[in-house]
């Protein structure tokens, strides 16, 4: 067999199939053309929101759905982060979904976790979300040069940052001197009352931090989000998910990854807005809330940042 009919018959070396793509206009198109190119992957078909939900249950073989959101039509637009997420769910077909940040709530509560998102995301941020996408579906891979990939120091920086998460919360559940001990739901009355200027302070020190070092020295986002929401419990606020990404103080669909593990390992909690459909609220589960006050209490005057 010469190497031609091979490679030819290998499907490690053919054309993986392509993209579709649902944009609200031609620059939205245009972005997402870059990001398959940037990909090496190629759009098989571009659609406008109306009729996009029966265009994805027609499309008989897809890499990927990529769907590019820059305001809010209405039904429109949940009917599409409908059908994209039914198809994420079920395994047909992974979906990414770009928006900007003043529909991260409309968006987080109408789609699943198997969907990417990507907020306000750079080029490198939009490609590798789609090779996250594509690396937990069945599709083949397309074969690359990688040393040539001008995202490959951005997808290493990707990978070694999902794998510290992971490796995070698994420690957190599993390991008792990291975790602490196994925390049962506490009885009434066994809840260590922490102030709330108290919490409100620690923040406060964190932020600041950032008038005379950069904040990327101290991205610690599962913690800021712990205490935002501890501060939130004992003022009874509620906590939509674009204020909570706001609090981890990184980017936002880098709080998005760190929000879904969290919510996975049983640590946070969301709830539909029984009043509007398109929000979602995220709070801490009761042994997450316990865990948190007695840290305090034990910690007493000592600073805390």
């Amino acid at each position: 067999m010469d190497a031609i009919s091979a490679a030819a018959s290998d499907p490690q070396y053919a054309s993986p199939p392509p993209i579709v793509m649902i944009g609200q206009s031609p620059a939205a198109v245009e972005r997402a053309r870059r990001t398959a190119a940037l990909s090496g992957m190629r759009l098989a078909d571009v659609a406008s929101f109306a009729g996009a939900p029966e265009r994805i249950r027609q499309q008989a073989r897809a890499s990927a759905l990529w769907i590019e959101i820059e305001s809010d039509c209405g039904s429109d637009l949940d009917a599409v982060l409908a059908a994209a997420s039914s198809e994420a769910e079920d395994g047909r077909c992974p979906a990414v979904v770009a928006a900007p940040f003043e529909l991260l709530d409309a968006v987080a509560a109408q789609v699943s976790d198997s969907v990417q998102l990507v907020i306000d995301g750079s080029d490198s941020d939009r490609a590798a979300a789609l090779a996250i996408a594509l690396a937990g579906s069945t599709v083949p891979a397309r074969l690359s040069d990688v040393a040539s990939d001008r995202n490959t120091a951005r997808l290493r920086q990707l990978s070694d940052e999902v794998s510290r998460i992971a490796a995070t919360l698994a420690r957190i559940s599993s390991d008792p001197v990291a975790g602490g001990p196994e925390l049962q739901k506490p009885a009434e009355g066994e809840i260590p009352d922490v102030p709330v200027d108290i919490v409100r302070s620690v923040i406060r020190a964190r932020r600041l931090r950032s008038r005379y070092f950069s904040e990327e020295l101290f991205a610690d986002p599962a913690w800021d989000m712990l205490l935002d929401l501890l501060q939130a419990e004992i003022a009874q606020l509620r906590v939509p998910v674009s204020s909570l990404c706001i609090a981890a103080a990184v980017p936002a669909t880098t709080a998005l990854r760190w929000l879904k593990n969290m919510v996975d390992q049983g640590l946070f909690i969301r709830r539909a807005d029984p009043h509007d459909a398109r929000r979602v609220f995220v709070e801490l589960a009761p042994q997450t809330s316990l865990a948190l006050r007695r840290y305090f209490t034990d910690v007493g005057k000592v600073a805390v940042v």
